[in-house]
């Protein structure tokens, strides 16, 4: 396949291998071995950097392309990963390399990402002629919205943090709105998933990957909530008045994403082993490592911010559950990196023949 061929088929969701890679990083290096988190940073970088020039040539060379995927129901979602990823990646800056100004600088661009895509995805799918069905059209992709949002909310947290006055108090006001923000748009996009998966016929096909985000969109909230509460203090004394309102809230955003499990493994297992559906390298299992990873962080982040240190295990069970969802997916996404050269090898040998 030539580098043309490449971009041109290159998911718009395809960043969501920074996502997980960058949380399973920041978990790593919070909970266990933290020579992995350092090497996953780096290799985060790289991604984040090879993925960028990539989606970069894909709009230079097919504008026209892009602007479709805006309004498609399957792929227009896939942006909001662009935001994500920004966000998660100046996370990975402020947490492992203490890289206040790269991680601002990030959260400049993810902001600014977000104001441009976001809108424009939910303006193009408002304004699309043709709209498909309910039953065809909405899936777990849709909360990546929410994450985006929860991943800026989460990395203005940290920036805050880092960066003191004069710019704290309004770093820990705009983490605020965009976690209220966040869990209202939730509200409204997993009412109709959830009417979506019990209303209409399931086929295995309809079970796409990124359904975990159903769990990862509440994860993430979890732990915008659990940085607010650890900052309801000192650094920001109006968040302290705002206290009981935060924990609960953040409690129920984990009690949601823990009820989301035992189903997702259900419905996966339903998937592959009861109706024998292939299981192969696709891009969208990043989507299901990154709720795994995110739900490591955000109960060890719950725990230390409400005093519940009996989660803390929780938190080390899914940090290897993460990690091992992430080196089988990367094995797959090698294979398949292995398998293209072949076949390019293959056809240039067969042309130096001809």
């Amino acid at each position: 396949m030539s580098l043309r061929s490449l971009v041109r088929e290159l998911p718009p969701a395809y960043f969501a291998m920074v996502m997980a890679t960058g949380i399973v990083s920041i978990a790593a290096y919070g909970l266990g071995p933290t020579s992995i988190g350092r090497a996953l940073f780096y290799l985060n970088l790289i991604c984040y950097g090879v993925l960028v020039v990539l989606h970069g040539l894909r709009l230079l060379w097919f504008p026209r392309r892009c602007i479709a995927d805006l309004s498609d129901t399957s792929a227009g979602p896939g942006y909001f990963t662009w935001i994500a990823a920004t966000a998660v990646l100046g996370s990975q800056c402020i947490v492992l390399a203490h890289a206040e100004r790269v991680a601002t600088a990030l959260f400049v661009f993810a902001a600014a990402l977000w104001l441009v895509l976001s809108y424009a995805v939910f303006a193009a799918l408002a304004l699309r002629r043709h709209k498909r069905a309910l039953e065809a059209g909405i899936n777990g992709g849709w909360l990546l919205a929410v994450v985006a949002m929860q991943g800026l909310a989460v990395l203005a947290t940290h920036l805050a943090g880092d960066w003191g006055q004069p710019v704290q108090l309004e770093l820990h006001f705009a983490a605020l709105v965009l976690w209220l923000a966040g869990g209202m748009l939730y509200l409204w996009l997993a009412a109709l998933i959830f009417y979506r998966y019990f209303f209409f016929t399931l086929a295995p096909g309809d079970l796409v990957p990124t359904y975990w985000i159903n769990m990862g969109a509440m994860a993430i909230s979890t732990l915008a909530g659990s940085l607010l509460i650890a900052n309801s203090g000192a650094r920001a004394p109006y968040l302290q008045s705002l206290r009981p309102f935060l924990e609960g809230f953040t409690l129920f955003y984990w009690a949601g994403g823990t009820w989301w499990l035992p189903l997702l493994v259900i419905l996966g297992v339903w998937r592959h082993v009861i109706r024998g559906y292939r299981l192969v390298y696709d891009p969208l299992y990043w989507g299901l490592v990154f709720p795994l990873g995110m739900y490591a962080v955000a109960t060890e982040h719950m725990s230390r911010s409400m005093g519940l240190p009996f989660l803390r295990p929780v938190s080390v069970v899914f940090l290897y559950i993460a990690l091992f969802a992430w080196g089988v997916t990367a094995l797959g996404l090698a294979l398949r990196m292995v398998a293209g050269f072949r076949r390019a090898a293959a056809g240039l040998r067969a042309t130096a023949r001809g």
